[in-house]
C-alpha cells in the first residue's frame, strides 16, 4: 500500500470532486481508496508515506498526440531551411528528420520525451511516430523506452507514401505487428493504433492495403485537415472534402483519432459525430505553423469528442491548456470562449479517449481507477475549492509546478527526482545523437 496525502486533492470525480485534506491509497497498480488524510493514515498504518506538503493532489495528465521523433529538433539548424508555408515547413524540417533517425535514434528520443513528460505530470501517452529511414521494429524501439520510464502509451507508425510505396507498406505492417502485439499484451500499459500522416500523401491502394492490415478492435490516428494545402489537395484529386474521403475508407469510428481538423465544415463535423470519431486539439503547434485556429469550440459544443495534445510543441499539458485558452479567446473576440471547453477537453475528453484503448479508468482518482497520481508544489494564495480548481490549474500552475509522479502505482518521480532512469547520462547520450543526426542531416 502507498498513500499519498496532506494535499488539496482534486478527483475529477464527480460524486467526490474536492478534499481540502485527501489522501489516496495505492495497491497493485490501483486506486484501493480515497478519504481525509487522518482516516487512510488510521485505516493504513504501516503503508508507504508520500507527503504532498500542502501541495495540491491530482490525476495525471494525458497527451492525446505526442510526436516524439521531434525530440531531437531543438535547436536544430539545417542549412538552406528558410520556409514559407506548411508545406515547406514539413518538407524541409520534420520530413527530412525522420528520414535520418536510426533506431538509436528513436529509442533516445522516446526516452527524452518519457523523461519530460514524467517531469510534467504526464503519464498516458499516444504517440505519432515517424522514422522513414529505420520503420521496422522503431515502434518496439520505442515501447522499450516506455517500459524503462514506467509510463502507458499508445504508438502507431505514420504511413505515408511519400517515401515510395514500399516505404508505405513497411509503416503499415510495423503498424500491424506492434498492434497485434499491444492486443496481446495484459499489462494495459501499452496499446496500437494504425497510424496515417494525412490523406494528402496517402494514395487509395495505400489506402486498401492499410484497412487490409489492421486487425480488428482499433482503429486509425490520422492529422486531418491541419493546412488548407490538405483539403485543396482532396477536392483537387477526388472532387471530395477530407472527412467524406475518410468515411469512405471506412477510417471514421469509435477508435479513430483524428488530429488537428483546422479546415472542416458543419457537413464534416456531421459525419465526425455520427460516427463517435475522436478529435485531439493542439493549439501550440497550430498557432507556431501559422495553419490556423479550428472550429474546436464547435466541436465541443456538438457533442464531439475532443482532447488536447500538443503535438511535440511541449511536453506540457498545461502549456497547451493555457494556449488553447487564450487562443479562442482571441480569435472568437470573445473573452467568454474556452472557460469551460478546454478543460473539459483536458479533464474529460483526454480520460474518456484514453479510455478507448487502456482498460482502467484513467484522468480520475476514485476507487478501481488507475494509479495516476501527480503531486504539484502548489500553495494557492486565495481561496480553492472544487468549483474553481481549474482557474487555479490555468493561473497558478505550469508542468513544472509537478513534484511528484506516480503511473499504475509505481513511483516515477519523487520530490523532482527520477526513479530509475540515470537523466545526467541519458541527456549526455540524447546530445550525443543529436549532434551526429545535425552532421547527417548537414552532410558534415
Amino acid at each position: 500500500m502507498l498513500i499519498i496525502g496532506n494535499g488539496r486533492m482534486i478527483t475529477r470525480d464527480p460524486e467526490n470532486p474536492f478534499l481540502e485534506d485527501g489522501a489516496v491509497g495505492i495497491e497493485d497498480g490501483v486506486i484501493k481508496r480515497i478519504h481525509t488524510t487522518a482516516e487512510m493514515r488510521k485505516a493504513y498504518p504501516q503503508a508507504e508515506y508520500i507527503d504532498a506538503r500542502g501541495g495540491v493532489i491530482m490525476p495525471a495528465f494525458i497527451n492525446t498526440h505526442e510526436h516524439i521523433y521531434s525530440s531531437f529538433a531543438r535547436g536544430l539548424a539545417i542549412d538552406g531551411y528558410d520556409p514559407h508555408g506548411f508545406l515547406e515547413i514539413l518538407d524541409g524540417l520534420w520530413w527530412t528528420i525522420d528520414k535520418n533517425l536510426t533506431l538509436n535514434d528513436v529509442y533516445l528520443s522516446a526516452m527524452a520525451t518519457y523523461v519530460d513528460s514524467i517531469k510534467n505530470g504526464v503519464t498516458t501517452v499516444f504517440d505519432h511516430h515517424a522514422s522513414f529511414g529505420q520503420i521496422t521494429d522503431s515502434l518496439f524501439k520505442i515501447e522499450e523506452a516506455a517500459g524503462k520510464t514506467g509510463v502507458r502509451t499508445c504508438l502507431c507508425y505514420e504511413v505515408s507514401d511519400r517515401g515510395g510505396e514500399e516505404k508505405a507498406k513497411e509503416g503499415i505492417l510495423e503498424n500491424e505487428a506492434f498492434i497485434r502485439h499491444a492486443l496481446s499484451d495484459e499489462s494495459d500499459m501499452i496499446a496500437g493504433m494504425m497510424g496515417m500522416h494525412a490523406q494528402f500523401t496517402i494514395s487509395d491502394r495505400t489506402m486498401e492495403f492499410a484497412a487490409a492490415h489492421k486487425p480488428d478492435g482499433t482503429g486509425y490516428h490520422i492529422h486531418v485537415a491541419e493546412g488548407i494545402e490538405d483539403l485543396h489537395d482532396c477536392l483537387k484529386k477526388y472532387g471530395k472534402r477530407i472527412v467524406d474521403r475518410l468515411m469512405d475508407f471506412q477510417i471514421l469510428g469509435e477508435k479513430t483519432l483524428l488530429g488537428h481538423c483546422i479546415y472542416i465544415n458543419p457537413h464534416e463535423m456531421d459525419l465526425i459525430l455520427d460516427t463517435d470519431t475522436m478529435v485531439v486539439h493542439n493549439p501550440e503547434s497550430n498557432m507556431g505553423n501559422a495553419c490556423g485556429c479550428p472550429p474546436t469550440m464547435e466541436l465541443v459544443k456538438r457533442g464531439i469528442l475532443t482532447g488536447l495534445g500538443t503535438d511535440g510543441y511541449t511536453h506540457d499539458m498545461l502549456e497547451s491548456y493555457k494556449t488553447a485558452n487564450v487562443l479562442h479567446k482571441h480569435h472568437l473576440c470573445d473573452p467568454n470562449a474556452a472557460w469551460g471547453e478546454v478543460p473539459k477537453m483536458l479533464f474529460e475528453g483526454n480520460a474518456r479517449i484514453a479510455g478507448r484503448y487502456f482498460k482502467r479508468p484513467l484522468g480520475i482518482l476514485k476507487e478501481g481507477a488507475a494509479a495516476d497520481v501527480i503531486v504539484t508544489d502548489y500553495n494557492p494564495l486565495t481561496p480553492m475549492n472544487g468549483d474553481n480548481a481549474n482557474s487555479h490549474i490555468l493561473f497558478g500552475m505550469t508542468g513544472r509546478s509537478v513534484v511528484t509522479t506516480v503511473c499504475n502505482g509505481k513511483v516515477l518521480m519523487k520530490d523532482r527526482i527520477l526513479m530509475g532512469v540515470d537523466e545526467e547520462k541519458l541527456m549526455a547520450d540524447c546530445r550525443e545523437a543529436a549532434g551526429a543526426l545535425a552532421a547527417r542531416i548537414n552532410g558534415r
